[in-house]
């Protein structure tokens, strides 16, 4: 799939809807005297994920005497791991973990230990993806190439019929690639999906270097000193595809549902606040072990406006730009569970799969 220039958007000037959401924002934090990052509840939280997670590792590495023993510790350290992705490198990638730039550095940086590569995710996602959000050929989040139709400006192929059985499969996948295929890819080409990056340097490529080597030290060298190698491949194919499911599934119900709208590379019909809630749709708002889980991915409205605020507050904030949406006729959309996000994503991608673009369009207008 032929990606798009991204200097071919153009967003409408800033209106009255972003400064008062600004403001609004501004007053809360004023009112209730917080801070934006360094929150107690973040650091408390890392120290509860960060123990999941080494627990779960120490024991399926170095205590687990055989396969049907060790099978809950690799669910165990999947989960533990998509725990650290969506709420450690998430905050740390988008400066909203600490006004420490070090801090920053240091959670993002957790990105290469779960095999990607924070220098190559920096660019593939805070730029290409949250400046262009669902704006298709220039955000890379969407483009799956042939394999999948996430938007209705995509090409439809014959395979697409059947998307929304096959893509649960292939989600799994998305970690795996990571490892061994796009990263290197990224930066050997100088570029993510057509579009330039500068390639890494000094410190920087010390840095991708390292996380790499880290990766591949306690996902397959280590534990091969204590079981046999088929194992350990076996047990790092299913931790992997277990993390990968559980990363690509909760960002799809962000941006890939029916309520969501897309848009091609040009002239965007709306200034950026209001494309960003317009193509984002938030989940699962009460539910207080998801928002805590997720690190405020099921708030990906409130992270998308506001990415360098801890996600801690995204809760409240979600009720701010909910009332200031309503008061401005910005469309908010929300799901009331994960489930309901989930049936609305397999409905888009049946409905893509099997309807050309105009047929989509007028069923799905918005």
């Amino acid at each position: 799939m032929i990606m798009s220039s991204a200097s071919a958007v153009r967003f409408r000037k800033n209106s009255e809807f972003r400064l008062e959401l600004t403001r609004r924002v501004d007053e809360y934090f004023k009112a209730n005297g917080l801070r934006r990052r360094d929150d107690p509840r973040m650091y408390l939280k890392t120290a509860i994920i960060l123990t999941w997670t080494i627990v779960s590792y120490a024991m399926l590495v170095f205590w687990a005497p055989g396969p049907i023993a060790a099978l809950p510790f690799a669910i165990s350290l999947a989960l533990s791991m998509a725990g650290v992705g969506f709420c450690i490198q998430h905050d740390g990638g988008h400066r909203g973990y600490s006004n420490r730039a070090w801090v920053n550095k240091a959670t993002a940086f957790a990105m290469d230990i779960l095999g990607g590569s924070s220098y190559v995710w920096h660019f593939k996602h805070n730029v290409q993806h949250h400046c262009y959000t669902n704006i298709v050929g220039v955000d890379s989040d969407i483009n799956f190439g042939s394999l999948c139709r996430m938007a209705p400006q995509q090409s439809r192929f014959w395979p697409h019929r059947f998307q929304h059985l096959y893509m649960w499969f292939f989600y799994g996948l998305v970690t795996l690639r990571w490892h061994w295929w796009h990263d290197f890819y990224a930066l050997a080409a100088g570029h993510i999906d057509g579009q330039k990056f500068p390639r890494p340097k000094g410190a920087a490529l010390v840095t991708v270097i390292a996380g790499k080597a880290l990766f591949l030290t306690f996902a397959l060298a280590l534990p091969m000193f204590f079981h046999r190698w088929w194992v350990v491949v076996a047990f790092y194919g299913l931790v992997t595809f277990l993390l990968g499911i559980t990363i690509a599934v909760i960002f799809v119900l962000a941006h890939c549902v029916s309520e969501a709208t897309f848009a091609p590379a040009g002239p965007v019909d709306s200034e950026w606040a209001a494309h960003q809630i317009e193509t984002t749709v938030d989940f699962a708002r009460s539910s207080r072990f998801l928002n805590w889980y997720l690190g405020g991915l099921n708030l990906q409205v409130e992270h998308h406006l506001f990415p360098n605020i801890c996600h801690v507050h995204y809760p409240a904030l979600a009720e701010i730009v909910e009332d200031v949406s309503r008061q401005f006729g910005v469309r908010y959309a929300a799901h009331p569970t994960m489930w309901d996000a989930v049936r609305s994503h397999y409905r888009m991608l049946r409905e893509l799969g099997r309807a050309p673009r105009a047929a989509f369009e007028a069923e799905f207008p918005g």
